[in-house]
C-alpha cells in the first residue's frame, strides 16, 4: 500500500472510530421524523395498555379479595383503612367475638332474616344519599328482568322531602302499595313505620357507608360540573348557579377553619340540605326524636329498626358480603345478584360518581370524626349485622354440607 493510501485508509478509521465513539450517525431528515413517530406510538401504545392493566387490576382486586372465606367462595372486601383482624368491626373479628362468647350456636340465617314478616310482596328501599344508592337501583333495573318483578323509583324533584307530613306521609305509602306487585319502590325519604299506620309492611332494604366518607363525598359531589349542569338543565327556574367562591371551596380548609358549611354540631336541628345525618333514614319520621344531630336516643330507635324491621342493610364497601346476604336472604328479588353485579361492574361503577376529589388531610377527619359519635357509631352496628348474617350463611351451608368448610 503506498503511503498516500496508507495515510487515507487510517484517516477513514479515524473518522469510523470518532462516529462510534460520539454516536453521530447522519439520518435523512424524513428518518429522524420516522422514528419520532414510532417513539410517540409506542409510548401511547404503552400508555392505553398499562392504564387497562391498571384498571383489570382493580376490577380483580375487587373479586378476589384475600380473606377467610375465600374457600366458600364467599370473600369480603373489609374497610379500606385496613383494620386488624381482632378489631370487632371487621368480618373476621366479628366471627371471633361471636366465636368467643359462645353466640355462634344461636346464629342461623332464619333467626337474622326479617324477610319473612313483609306482609306484601314489596321492595321498600328508602335509600340513604351517598352510599351508592343509584347503583343499588340500578342492579335492581338488572335483577327484574332476570327475576320478573318491577322496579320503581319516586320522580326526581329540585329538592328531596325526607321527613313527611302526616297526609303526604300516607299518600306515600298507599302510592308505594299500589306499585306492581312483585316489584321494589325506591325512594330519598326517612323510614317509615308502615305497621304504625296500619298498614301491610313491605321488606324493607337499605345500605350505608362509613359518616365521615358520605360527608366528604357529598361536599365534592354537589361541586362537581356535571352535577350542576345537571341540576341547572333539569330545573332551569329553580337552581340557582353557585358562586366561584363556593365552588372552590376546600374540604379540609372548610373543617379545621370552623366554616359553618362544614360545622357538625351534637343535637343540632340544623336543615336536612347537606346530608349529614344517616340514622335518621332509620330512626324515622318522628321529628322530636330523630331530627337532633348525632343524637343518642336517634341512634337507639335506628339500630331497633334495623334489627326488627330491616331484612338487609348492606354496604358497598364489603361488596361480596352484601351481594351473598341479598342471595340468601331475599332470593326472590337477589337471585343471581353477584352475577349480574360484577358482569356490569364497569358501567356500575360509573354511575354517579364524582372522579374528581381532592385528598382530605388526617387532621379534617380526626376532627370531623369526633363530632360524629354516634353516627359512627350506628354504622358499625349496621355493619355488623351485616357480617353476623353473612356468617350464618356460612354456618348453615356447614349444617347441611357432607364436608363442612373449616375456614376461620
Amino acid at each position: 500500500m503506498s503511503l498516500i493510501g496508507e495515510k487515507n485508509f487510517k484517516m477513514k478509521m479515524r473518522d469510523v472510530e470518532t462516529a462510534f465513539k460520539y454516536r453521530r450517525f447522519p439520518y435523512p431528515k424524513r428518518s429522524v421524523e420516522l422514528i419520532a413517530l414510532l417513539a410517540i406510538s409506542c409510548t401511547f401504545f404503552l400508555f392505553m395498555h398499562t392504564n387497562k392493566l391498571n384498571s383489570r387490576l382493580k376490577e380483580m382486586e375487587m373479586k378476589l379479595q384475600p380473606s377467610e372465606f375465600s374457600a366458600l367462595g364467599l370473600t369480603g372486601n373489609n374497610h379500606l383503612d385496613g383494620p386488624k383482624h381482632d378489631d370487632i368491626n371487621t368480618l373476621h373479628g366479628t366471627y371471633q367475638y361471636l366465636k368467643s362468647t359462645g353466640q355462634l350456636h344461636d346464629l342461623t340465617t332464619e333467626k337474622l332474616n326479617n324477610t319473612p314478616n313483609a306482609e306484601v310482596d314489596l321492595i321498600f328501599f328508602n335509600r340513604v344519599p351517598k352510599v351508592g344508592s343509584q347503583t343499588m337501583m340500578e342492579l335492581l333495573k338488572m335483577l327484574g328482568k332476570r327475576n320478573g318483578f318491577h322496579p320503581v323509583r319516586d320522580k326526581p324533584g329540585n329538592t328531596e322531602t325526607i321527613m313527611l307530613a302526616d297526609d303526604f306521609e300516607q299518600n306515600l305509602v298507599e302510592e308505594i302499595l299500589e306499585a306492581k306487585r312483585p316489584g321494589t319502590y325506591s325512594k330519598h325519604v326517612a323510614y317509615i313505620d308502615f305497621e304504625d299506620l296500619d298498614y301491610p309492611e313491605p321488606i324493607y332494604i337499605n345500605l350505608v357507608r362509613n359518616p365521615v366518607e358520605r360527608i366528604i363525598s357529598w361536599f365534592y359531589y354537589i361541586r362537581a360540573p356535571w352535577y350542576i349542569a345537571e341540576r341547572k338543565k333539569m330545573f332551569p327556574n329553580l337552581y340557582q348557579l353557585p358562586s366561584a367562591q363556593w365552588l372552590k371551596k376546600d374540604f379540609s380548609e372548610c373543617v379545621l377553619k370552623g366554616d359553618p358549611e362544614c360545622t357538625f354540631l351534637a343535637n343540632e336541628r340544623k336543615g336536612l340540605g347537606d346530608h349529614r345525618r344517616q340514622m335518621l333514614f332509620f330512626c324515622g319520621q318522628d321529628s322530636e326524636t330523630c331530627m337532633p344531630f348525632d343524637n343518642y336516643e336517634a341512634m337507639q330507635r335506628a339500630k331497633h329498626h334495623v334489627e326488627t324491621k330491616y331484612a338487609v342493610v348492606g354496604s358497598w364497601e364489603d361488596t361480596n358480603v352484601t351481594l351473598t346476604v341479598l342471595e340468601n336472604y331475599i332470593p326472590r328479588y337477589f337471585s343471581g345478584a353477584a352475577h349480574e353485579y360484577y358482569k356490569a361492574e364497569n358501567r356500575l361503577h360509573k354511575t354517579n360518581r364524582n372522579s374528581f376529589r381532592p385528598p382530605v388531610t388526617d387532621e379534617a377527619r380526626r376532627v370531623l370524626s369526633r363530632n360524629l359519635t354516634h353516627e359512627i357509631e350506628f354504622y358499625h352496628f349496621c355493619k355488623q349485622r351485616l357480617y353476623k348474617q353473612y356468617i350464618a350463611v356460612y354456618l348453615d351451608h356447614n349444617a347441611k354440607s357432607a364436608q363442612p368448610l373449616d375456614i376461620f
